[in-house]
């Protein structure tokens, strides 16, 4: 039993760490030893708790108080008042933006109502670096149960009848996936995990690995019973050091507690697990452009199939599963099938974990059960869009995904009902926008982002894609015309064709759910020359207003290329052959002189 009284666990994933939770660490730790209250309250630095807009976040155990937006100089505070005088610090506690009202602990604020936590089960809960607390959670009884009393045969139809299917973006079955490389014979078969996350967006997979590592490991290790495998290798890019750290300190832990190695448990089952590090290449997430990066090779896709569970890694069978998948498998395992398969919808089953970003009030990282609508996801989770602005679209599944509508808010989240509506699962991102973006700015970033991760080594995606950026830049200068709609299309349709691997494949993705959803934007790009959003800046046109400028010269002085000219208490003039629209002689008036248009 613990000697400790009282429990402070403070977020320790990447951004409240960026945002001096290890600073509020040790500052807690210090007031506590100054107090003489360090030997029965314990300060734990955890992984992610998911309320990223709030963070850094400090939670109070056993009475569950959830402070937010906490400052290393808050450590006083929080010792003085709720550690020793039994009162919580109402500045600190979370503010509820609709019913205005303070609230104490994560079962009243929206943000948790409707999520079911099983891929994030322990983060936020557990010091991710002591495999101890992840053994109190039940941890590695997973593992100890299959060895004991199953055979590979029926932990692979335990996974197939849960239903789980690929978190990486395709979906395809596991259980499927596993039976499939076991039943290929070889001296030599790997267990890979996918850990190159790469969405812009998306860090659904570090959180996992930053809050809980243990549960990959062990996810890992049944699987490498299961399909007859020895050996695991996590491909992660290098620029996840926290991941990084926290993987190591946890393999170097199985290792010590027999978890991981020669002869598990005693019993007569080996499995090591090792990293291999990626160098942030997007199309890397594509299992066999992965191999190839393991390898030593250039990261690029091959031809399918051979499939990597019949000729993977060094040319061996090979099973992939992305992070977020494995991390599923222990409470799979240890809950059984029918409790996983009764969540969610006839053919998604389970919870999904998304990263909330844009235009969103609630930042962060969720999860929820397949079938929960969009609009719940934005408006009760996500609490709605930033300063009260009008939702616009939301894009799921990254840059391989769409934009959806407010016709489409009430769609239930699964693999099936996204794609129908023209977008896609994907690995997790959801990116919120409002009424100021433009929707043809957007599909112009993410083809830029494709045609910048591109491996090149199909012509489609490689040329294909850069034809496709083209035309929407000449569109968003209002440099285009009317045809051009009809070649956005039909390119994006021959790209979507026949281009090699699933980036190229699903890159136009963001320019066909615009073109259909949003096509009087393009048109009024290309015929009245004008940005409805207000974004795209060649079609900006400054101008003052006669009747409102009064002659101070600020925006004159403000002008960094002089393009404004006039006398002193006299109307001024834009020059719009010199104008860069930069904003600045809008952001200085202040008599409303200055008309964007």
């Amino acid at each position: 039993m613990s000697k400790y009284k009282m429990h402070l666990l403070v977020c320790g994933g990447t951004g409240c760490r960026a945002s001096a939770s290890d600073a509020i660490v040790e500052n807690l730790k210090k007031e506590l030893n100054n107090q003489g209250l360090d030997e029965s309250v314990q300060v734990i630095m955890t992984g992610c708790f998911g309320f990223c807009e709030k963070g850094p976040i400090v939670k109070v155990v056993p009475d569950n108080t959830f402070y937010t937006e906490v400052k290393p100089s808050d450590a006083k505070d929080l010792v003085e008042e709720h550690i020793i005088k039994g009162r919580k610090v109402e500045r600190l506690l979370y503010k509820d933006p609709v019913k205005k009202v303070t609230v104490s602990d994560e079962e009243g604020m929206s943000f948790y109502k409707k999520q079911l936590r099983i891929a994030l089960r322990n983060c936020g809960f557990i010091n991710p670096e002591n495999i101890e607390e992840y053994i109190a959670r039940d941890g590695y009884m997973a593992i100890g149960q299959i060895l004991s009393e199953n055979t590979p045969e029926e932990v692979i139809e335990i996974i197939k009848a849960s239903g789980l299917r690929g978190r990486g973006g395709a979906g395809f079955p596991t259980g499927l996936k596993w039976q499939l490389t076991r039943q290929t014979k070889s001296d030599q078969k790997y267990v890979v995990c996918n850990a190159d996350e790469g969405d812009p967006g998306a860090f659904m997979d570090r959180s996992i690995l930053e809050g809980d590592p243990h549960s990959v490991l062990e996810a890992m290790a049944i699987c490498g019973y299961s399909i007859g495998a020895d050996t695991g290798l996590i491909y992660i890019r290098a620029e996840y050091p926290l991941a990084i750290s926290r993987l190591l300190t946890a393999i170097g832990q199985a290792r010590e507690f027999g978890l991981l190695g020669k002869n598990i448990l005693g019993s007569g089952f080996d499995f090591d697990i090792e990293l291999k590090y990626g160098a942030g290449a997007f199309v890397c997430g594509e299992e066999t452009a992965l191999i190839h990066s393991m390898e030593g090779k250039r990261g690029e896709p091959s031809l399918k199939p051979p499939f990597p569970s019949v000729e993977g890694y060094l040319k061996k069978p090979t099973n992939v599963n992305n992070v977020e998948t494995l991390a599923n498998i222990p409470a799979i395992i240890l809950k059984g099938h029918k409790w996983f398969s009764s969540i969610g919808t006839e053919k998604s089953k389970g919870t999904k974990v998304f990263a909330l970003a844009g235009k969103i009030n609630n930042v962060g990282l969720i999860e929820v059960p397949m079938g929960t609508t969009l609009r719940e996801v934005i408006y009760e989770i996500g609490g709605g869009i930033k300063d009260g602005k009008k939702f616009k679209a939301v894009q799921t599944g990254g840059p391989s995904g769409g934009c959806l509508t407010e016709a489409h808010l009430d769609v239930p989240i699964d693999y099936e009902n996204l794609l129908a509506a023209g977008s896609m699962m994907g690995s997790g991102g959801m990116i919120i926008m409002d009424e100021d973006n433009c929707m043809v700015s957007i599909a112009k970033y993410f083809l830029d982002f494709s045609v910048e991760e591109s491996c090149g080594k199909c012509s489609p995606c490689r040329i294909g894609n850069k034809r496709l950026y083209e035309l929407l830049d000449r569109i968003t200068q209002g440099k285009a015309e009317f045809d051009d709609l009809a070649r956005l299309k039909n390119l994006s349709e021959v790209i979507k064709d026949t281009s090699l691997c699933g980036l190229g494949q699903s890159s136009p993705n963001p320019v066909l759910s615009t073109l259909q959803y949003f096509r009087e934007e393009y048109e009024a790009h290309i015929i009245d020359h004008k940005c409805p959003a207000g974004e795209c800046k060649a079609l900006m046109v400054y101008s003052i207003l006669e009747e409102h400028c009064v002659g101070c010269t600020a925006c004159a002085r403000a002008c960094p290329v002089g393009a404004i000219s006039g006398e002193r208490k006299l109307v001024h003039s834009i020059d719009q052959s010199i104008c860069i629209k930069c904003g600045a002689c809008f952001d200085k008036c202040k008599f409303d002189a200055v008309l964007v248009q």
